[in-house]
């Protein structure tokens, strides 16, 4: 029998630029969108300058770069300085699912490597060395521990520049010729406030300064190519994610073709992201590690690591490990995420992300090339583009426009604390900056104080009316700590005055809708202030005498939040050791 083709569009008339512009136009002015083009008012742009737009209707015409093959491995890490406890660790993770092992070694000492590994098959499951200046002690044990022993892959963890390097290299290939010596490691750049371009452009001069090095000791630059991994950050937004290793590739594949190497491959090792993660509400990690893995995934990265939700508090638990496994474990088995080569692949919106932010990376790495290189570019050039980028992040994440989830928005002010074990939890990056570490820091002061901070809402009128402003009130002053009092409904001035002196606080914040602002702020605001009021808060827009200042959506939140802690005579500390 013989059927013919559904055309799932058929009962729909053909669609057009011009009559989705209309209909977009229609609903932005419902929303009070006064005039101009719909596009523009829809599009935003990343902290790399590149334009996201609302709508994509064409595809690139540069050539998409596949991954050989399908899935990923697993790849955990592993930093705990007692080495019975790592071991131990290491084969509950191998026994459940992970497939390599990443050995960070900055707390480990490298002579404890065989007892570490001891039952480890190496012959099957690739061990990612990471030992920083201690890496040719580190990476002659490794290798005198596995002579006889063909093993299945893996990398010495030696930086594109490091000492000795070329003899590493030659080791790898004459010995273990399925172990890389080097990793581009570019998690630094991210962990400093990179913007995705400029971390892939970052990680392509790094790249390339380790091809000159090893092709300048002699190192064929076949054999270069294929002892370089490099390691990228996942973040939860998992389409620039998703573009980012899929742009990676693509820029790599053009360095290969350029030194005469086409087809050399570009290995990528994901780390989800160490400054998206938070201490506060940290079981919120596990839903931005999760879509940072899908983002990897999709992308096309050969490994994956899913930090542990627990990570910024310490060492992770036995139960944090498990949940960061089984995420992958989820995406690759029941999902079928890597059942597809490339599952991105023909979207519209995608393929144009990955070209712009190639074409971005490209022209930074163009720059950094003409400054003299990687290592004169990290003088200057470098650290003021991070400096650059990292300002506006934190402009973004100060005023809410970027929220954090359980920090900045949503915070639960009698979560229980999660407490472990100390040491390094993260990966080591002097100087990086994480999300969500200023607001933490005032969480951190309101929560050694005796009585916890107060703040009392003067809420005017009837429930219905006032309770959207209280309560953007209430999730604000709380993303430092600090908690609320409301009066309850009401417009009696002295009433409300009375209620504030009953809460024992300075500060108050009046909050209702526009129009009874406009028939009762001024004198609410007068009243409190004879009450004692230290300053006066208005949620929302507008200027009303007696009233200090405003609170309102893409105002700066960690501004008022420090004035109010001068308000109630809390002096506000410096930002956090992961924020310096």
């Amino acid at each position: 029998m013989t059927v013919s083709p559904v055309d799932l569009a058929a009962e729909f008339p053909p669609g057009s630029r011009e009559r989705w512009r209309e209909l977009a136009l229609g609903v932005l002015r419902k929303s009070g969108f006064e005039g101009g083009d719909p596009e523009d008012a829809l599009s935003s742009r990343t902290y790399d300058g590149i334009e996201i737009a609302p709508l994509y209707d064409r595809l690139p015409t540069a050539p998409r770069v596949l991954r050989p093959g399908t899935g990923w491995d697993v790849r955990q890490r592993h930093a705990h300085p007692d080495p019975a406890v790592t071991r131990e660790a290491i084969q509950a993770d191998l026994e459940n699912g992970v497939t390599s092992i990443w050995l960070d070694l900055t707390s480990l000492d490298p002579a404890a490597l065989p007892a570490v590994l001891d039952g480890v098959y190496l012959d099957l499951a690739p061990v990612i060395l990471d030992a920083g200046p201690r890496t040719e002690q580190a990476a002659t044990i490794f290798l005198e521990l596995a002579a006889g022993t063909a093993l299945a892959g893996g990398n010495l963890g030696a930086g594109p520049l490091a000492p000795g390097l070329a003899e590493l290299v030659r080791r790898c290939v004459a010995e273990q010729p399925a172990v890389m010596a080097v990793t581009v490691d570019a998690l630094p750049y991210h962990d400093a406030g990179a913007g995705d371009a400029v971390e892939l452009g970052c990680s392509i001069a790094a790249g390339v300064a380790g091809l000159r090095a090893l092709t300048d000791a002699g190192i064929s630059a076949e054999q270069a190519f294929g002892q370089l991994e490099f390691r990228y950050a996942a973040t939860a937004d998992q389409f620039l994610t998703v573009a980012k290793f899929r742009a990676a590739r693509r820029l790599w594949a053009r360095v290969a073709e350029v030194c005469g190497v086409p087809g050399a491959a570009q290995r990528q090792h994901a780390v989800t992201s160490s400054a998206m993660m938070t201490a506060r509400d940290p079981w919120v990690n596990m839903l931005r590690t999760t879509l940072a893995c899908f983002g990897a995934g999709v992308g096309g990265a050969d490994a994956v690591t899913v930090q542990p939700f627990d990570a910024v508090l310490g060492l992770p638990d036995g139960f944090a490990r498990r949940i960061a496994r089984n995420t992958q474990s989820l995406l690759v088995e029941e999902a079928g995420v890597a059942r597809v080569s490339d599952p991105a692949g023909g979207s519209w919106y995608v393929e144009n992300l990955t070209a712009d932010l190639a074409e971005r990376a490209w022209s930074w790495f163009q720059e950094i090339e003409r400054a003299g290189g990687l290592a004169a570019a990290a003088e200057t050039l470098i650290p003021a583009r991070l400096a650059k980028t990292r300002e506006a992040r934190a402009r973004d994440v100060a005023r809410r426009k970027s929220p954090i989830t359980g920090v900045s928005e949503f915070p639960n002010l009698t979560e229980r604390a999660v407490v472990r074990e100390p040491g390094p939890g993260l990966p080591a990056a002097p100087g990086r900056v994480r999300y969500a570490a200023e607001f933490e820091a005032l969480r951190d002061q309101a929560d050694a104080r005796p009585q916890r901070p107060l703040v009392f809402l003067a809420t005017i009128g009837p429930v219905a009316v006032h309770t959207a402003r209280a309560s953007f009130a209430a999730n604000l002053f709380a993303a430092g700590g600090i908690a609320t009092v409301t009066s309850g409904p009401g417009v009696d001035p002295a009433a409300l005055a009375e209620a504030f002196r009953d809460a024992g606080t300075p500060v108050a914040c009046i909050c209702s809708s526009d129009r009874l602002y406009g028939e009762h702020a001024e004198a609410v605001a007068a009243a409190l202030r004879a009450a004692g009021a230290r300053r006066i808060w208005l949620a929302g827009k507008g200027e009303y005498a007696g009233v200090d200042d405003t609170i309102r959506v893409g105002g700066d939140a960690l501004d008022a939040l420090r004035k109010t802690f001068a308000d109630l005579g809390i002096d506000v500390k410096g930002d956090s050791d992961e924020h310096s």
